[in-house]
């Protein structure tokens, strides 16, 4: 394996099958046409294609682009690396082949970086697979996540007729300009969702505010106080979260009904923050132990109460740990499903999770359900890729003492 004319076709057919196999599925889903990958086709032209590349070292490069051009040519007939059915446009198969070309010539050449044809050192071939993993970790991990996500919104702006003809189809006619966002408007009109958008919103936010109102002092006197059993609670904060709430769901069901908290917003925001607080505590904990204590000695030495400390000193040089905290409630309350598809039957409380599972019936067309799901999904997301850094920033916060 050590041999750069074995380990240069070995990762060479890989990385031909990667690539046909992504391209095939995107294409697919883009346009609605029928693309696959040939796998034996793959095998051999990759094969050829990476020994070419570690033959010729860069000074040399025609000859790589020469290989990756034939054989991303090949599309045009039955011998290329992706076999095109019938009916698809030569403007859809020239944007494959461009695609086949790129992701081998600068793939390969990546890959195959400073990778001799002849023997090689343990470092060379190491980074070149190694180089060849990251690539694949790349295209796969992105691939399970837009995916779904593609898939969500594209069905969500089909329509019912086109659905019904190829459910396998993907691809939109953007000539319909705004009669595509019909599911969008028949959900806001008809399905009550601008109600679950804000209910779900303030249920966040004030279960945001119950579990700092409580996670705070918690973890702060966990982190400062010493007092009997401290060890003993503050490795047994995660347990209550460790117990599944299905678990619970039975119970809480019964008490609730007894008590008349089902079926209200105030049971919900009451039940919520008991999911939060434990995890919350556990990350505010840890941060508050790096604090160092000398500034919190010098502002009690100034007179200040150990409250006003807390107020004026600890949560100031904590805010990057309480955005984090919040960041990461807020999206667990939005998210919440099981509790609130147990509790609530009245639709004009319903969250926003329990309304889009109520479009999960037969009755009511697929795209108003993945329409649903992207209203549900979007706000989320845009504010998780917006305050990311500050979520990042909070959670290795604290990891380091002093």
């Amino acid at each position: 394996m050590r041999k750069g004319y074995i380990t240069g076709p070995i990762l060479g057919a890989l990385w031909l099958v990667v690539m046909a196999t992504t391209i095939a599925i995107a294409m697919s889903f883009a346009t609605g046409a029928a693309f696959r990958p040939q796998i034996l086709l793959c095998l051999i032209w990759g094969a050829v294609t990476g020994l070419i590349y570690v033959r010729f070292p860069a000074p040399e490069a025609p000859a790589r682009l020469a290989a990756s051009l034939v054989m991303a040519a090949a599309l045009f007939s039955q011998f290329g690396p992706v076999l095109t059915g019938e009916g698809v446009s030569i403007s859809a198969v020239l944007v494959a082949m461009l695609a086949v070309f790129a992701g081998m010539h600068f793939g390969l050449k990546a890959i195959l970086h400073d990778t001799p044809f002849a023997e090689l050192t343990r470092h060379e071939y190491e980074a070149a697979v190694i180089r060849f993993l990251t690539g694949f970790g790349y295209i796969f991990f992105t691939a399970i996540v837009i995916i779904p996500f593609y898939v969500m919104v594209m069905t969500s702006l089909k329509s019912q007729q086109a659905l019904l003809q190829n459910p396998l189809d993907f691809s939109i006619e953007l000539s319909k300009g705004t009669a595509l966002f019909r599911s969008y408007v028949e959900l806001f009109r008809d399905f009550n969702f601008g109600t679950y958008l804000w209910t779900s919103f303030y249920v966040s936010v004030l279960t945001v505010f119950i579990t700092l109102a409580f996670s705070v002092p918690g973890a702060y006197a966990v982190a400062r106080f010493r007092f009997k059993g401290q060890k003993a609670f503050s490795r047994s904060i995660l347990l209550i979260y460790m117990v599944p709430m299905i678990v619970l769901a039975l119970p809480i069901y019964i008490a609730f009904s007894m008590t008349g908290l089902r079926n209200s917003i105030t049971g919900i925001v009451m039940i919520y923050p008991v999911t939060t607080i434990p995890v919350a505590l556990y990350m505010l904990q840890g941060y508050f132990r790096g604090l160092p204590t000398e500034v919190e000695e010098a502002g009690l030495m100034d007179g200040l109460s150990r409250l006003a400390v807390i107020w004026k000193i600890t949560l100031p040089l904590s805010l990057p740990a309480l955005a984090s905290v919040s960041l990461y409630v807020f999206m667990i309350a939005w998210n919440e499903f099981l509790l609130a598809f147990m509790l609530l039957d009245d639709p004009s409380k319903f969250t926003l999770t329990r309304g889009v599972a109520m479009l999960n019936s037969s009755e009511i067309p697929r795209q108003h359900l993945m329409a649903g799901a992207v209203i549900a999904t979007l706000p989320i997301m845009a504010l998780f890729l917006g305050l990311e850094r500050f979520m990042t920033k909070g959670l290795t916060a604290g990891s380091v003492k002093g």
